[in-house]
């Protein structure tokens, strides 16, 4: 079965379109545009309208993909942004005159459990002979940082507990680095570290991340502290797909981009132009996470939300 998927985060639209079936999925097209749907969402509780033409001008392009493969069934997803946007019916209605389907302005339970699904049926079918001996260990932490918020899933074959939490690096860069000079000032990474540690708090407290043996790592964010930290010349998601970080790379990598300048970032050959003002600040919720439940590494995934919305056609 063909079918396409569509994640609209706060930071990015991406799509998936697969075929799935008999436990397998095989990719034909993946595509990521970042719009910034969740522009100043944080602070006007609204989407904006430049965000939403951007934002439809990326469907449309995906649409035209669609067709073009020839997927029989598509399923649209928003997450953070629009759950938090007070407008959220004109993204509703642009969506739908798109696609001709109902985007799912799914709750943050419902976002981790997809996360998991995508991140570990690739794990899950890991055998010795593959790059990863031996496959990670469950059950998992499923981490996936978002533009808006971040969501942590515990699991081995199934989610069995998640929270979605309201830190992402978008909505924490908008908060306290505007004008926070450049790089941030001490002052103000102090106060975005103080809201994760928060929500970390929360995360303790509802989720038994301690049982966690493996960390799993998804997103934009950890996906470019792994090409940082692998060295690479240009963006491969071959090489990132299921790379292990050690908790030193992740604090190394964090401390740098922490100190460079917007412009040296930029500079960076894996850095997605779109990614360069929150960066920062999406590595050192990864680094407070490492930090906090003391994981030794992070196995990271290119597979995500995206999957799992992918998988969840083939299961309807």
């Amino acid at each position: 079965m063909r079918v396409a998927a569509v994640d609209c985060g706060t930071n990015s639209v991406r799509l998936l379109v697969a075929d799935v079936g008999d436990e397998r999925l095989r990719e034909v097209e993946r595509r990521m545009e970042i719009v910034r749907l969740g522009q100043g969402v944080d602070e006007t509780g609204r989407l904006a309208p430049d965000a939403l033409e951007r934002t439809f001008k990326a469907m449309r392009a995906y649409r035209e993909l669609i067709d073009r493969h020839g997927a029989t069934a598509t399923r649209v997803v928003a997450t953070s942004a629009t759950r938090d946007a007070a407008n959220r019916q004109e993204f509703v209605d642009g969506v739908r005159e798109i696609f001709g389907v109902e985007p799912e302005v799914i709750s943050g339970a419902e976002e981790a459990e997809l996360s998991f699904t995508g991140a570990t049926k690739g794990l899950l079918c890991l055998s010795p002979e593959t790059e990863v001996p031996q496959g990670p260990l469950p059950p998992y932490l499923v981490v996936d940082i978002g533009g808006g918020s971040t969501e942590f899933v515990v699991g081995s074959e199934h989610a069995e507990a998640a929270l979605s939490v309201d830190i992402g690096c978008v909505r924490l860069t908008e908060r306290h680095l505007r004008g926070a000079g450049d790089p941030p000032s001490a002052p103000a990474l102090e106060a975005v570290v103080a809201d994760i540690e928060a929500a970390l708090d929360r995360v303790e407290a509802e989720v038994p991340v301690r049982r966690a043996h493996t960390l799993v790592g998804l997103a934009g964010s950890v996906t470019t502290v792994a090409g940082i930290a692998l060295d690479l010349p240009a963006y491969d998601p071959e090489r990132i797909h299921h790379s292990r970080l050690s908790a030193e790379q992740v604090h190394q990598v964090t401390r740098r981009l922490l100190a460079m300048t917007h412009g040296e970032r930029a500079n960076v050959p894996v850095m997605h132009p779109g990614r360069v003002d929150v960066i920062g600040v999406g590595a050192l919720i990864l680094d407070r996470i490492v930090r906090r439940f003391a994981f030794s590494q992070v196995v990271v995934s290119e597979h995500d939300i995206l999957d799992g919305i992918a998988w969840s056609l083939d299961a309807a």
